[in-house]
């Protein structure tokens, strides 16, 4: 069973920071690129950060470079989000997901969700004023 589980989430000051995970089972971690996407209420979903399967490449919107880093851990079947200098505007459910074409994770600024296959349920990050 394909499983994305992501963990982290919680309430914190602006300015703060919090690391989300992923951890992938299920499917051949390496066969994929993963993303991170966030939605805030009322809004569409939209992604945030990826990193590459071939290469290990990473890409960011614009809203979060400079502050977000992913990162990936293969051995452990992880993924992370570190969120730094954390806004009130980023406050939404993050969301893990997995993409075998490597199509939504190849530029900056694009990642179609449409893309990938796999998705966890979320993690809540609430960012007060």
């Amino acid at each position: 069973e394909v499983q994305l589980v992501e963990s982290g989430g919680g309430l914190v000051q602006a300015g703060g920071s919090l690391r989300l995970s992923c951890e992938a089972s299920g499917f051949t971690f390496d066969d994929y690129a993963i993303a991170w996407f966030r939605q805030a209420p009322g809004k569409e979903r939209e992604g945030v950060a990826c990193i590459c399967k071939s290469d290990g490449t990473r890409y960011y919107f614009e809203s979060v470079k400079g502050r977000f880093t992913i990162s990936s851990d293969h051995a452990k079947n992880m993924v992370y989000l570190q969120m730094n200098n954390l806004e009130p505007e980023d406050t939404a459910v993050y969301y893990c997901a997995a993409d075998p074409s490597e199509l939504g994770c190849y530029k900056d600024d694009y990642m179609p969700s449409y893309d990938y296959d796999y998705w966890g349920r979320g993690t809540q990050v609430s960012v007060s004023a």
